[in-house]
């Protein structure tokens, strides 16, 4: 028997067209159905990121995770050709050790 005050519905993506209903178990524990877990590049065992956004529950492949993470530091920390930011860190550190030796 399924118990309906129990059902939950979201939408993966703020876009979808359509959106699939699924069931929230005793346990807390979702289903995703395969043709959902193909189309998003979830696979058995791996990680999938979960974040609350207006209200709506939002899973994320890592490919999109890790991709939407470059998007936000290519955005706030363009690339500038010729420098290299490890370069500067070693540069830093290093000024920084010869100092603390002149104290």
């Amino acid at each position: 028997m399924t118990i309906y005050s129990n059902l939950t519905e979201f939408s993966l993506h703020p876009t979808a067209k359509s959106m699939t209903s699924l069931t929230l178990s005793d346990n807390g524990r979702v289903l995703i159905p395969a043709a959902l877990r193909e189309q998003l590049g979830f696979k058995p065992g791996g990680k999938i990121y979960a974040e609350v956004k207006d209200g709506s529950l939002v899973l994320t492949s890592p490919a999109r995770h890790y991709a939407k993470l470059r998007e936000y530091f290519d955005q706030h920390l363009p690339a500038t050709p010729g420098r290299s930011l490890v370069d500067e860190f070693i540069a830093e550190r290093r000024a920084e050790a010869a100092r603390e030796e002149r104290e």
